[in-house]
């Protein structure tokens, strides 16, 4: 878990990044450290060790080492089962669906963006080459998801 600085109070809700690009994740991480948002960040590198997080199994059956995201940042392009599989998965399941997913990939392939947003991505993002392109963007995703909307409270077990 990695945890950035200031301003928005404990209470707000980890990031779960699902990313397996090292270099990616490293850059991202980054731009969150400098964020005026204090936001706890906790990753996967692939789809089926954020399944296992976010079902709270293996390794993450301590509801401290997953906790619910307030928001998923999502690659596509995953080892495994991959982010498109993922996404299904996720907003297929009730006491998932409500969480935010951030679709942010470097495929700018139309069926893709077309089929996430089908599959119920709430945005889909083609990460920039360019570096401040790249910050600019992870800035207005914090800034949104974090700051401005109101993120939905877990629904209670049935």
């Amino acid at each position: 878990m990695i945890s950035t600085s200031a301003s928005i109070t404990d209470s707000a809700p980890p990031l779960l990044v699902v990313e397996d690009s090292n270099e990616d994740f490293e850059a991202l991480n980054r731009f969150l450290s400098r964020s005026p948002h204090a936001i706890s960040v906790h990753r996967c590198i692939n789809g089926d060790q954020a399944l296992a997080y976010l079902y709270q199994q293996g390794r993450y059956e301590e509801p401290s080492s997953a906790p619910r995201p307030g928001m998923i940042l999502l690659d596509l392009n995953l080892p495994g089962t991959d982010g498109r599989d993922l996404l299904c998965q996720i907003k297929r399941d009730d006491r998932l669906k409500t969480i935010p997913v951030v679709v942010f990939t470097t495929s700018n392939n139309p069926k893709d963006i077309e089929a996430c947003y089908r599959k119920g991505a709430n945005s889909y993002i083609i990460k920039p080459v360019n570096f401040n392109l790249l910050r600019q963007s992870v800035q207005t995703v914090m800034d949104y998801w974090f700051a401005i909307s109101t993120l939905p409270q877990p629904c209670p077990e049935a």
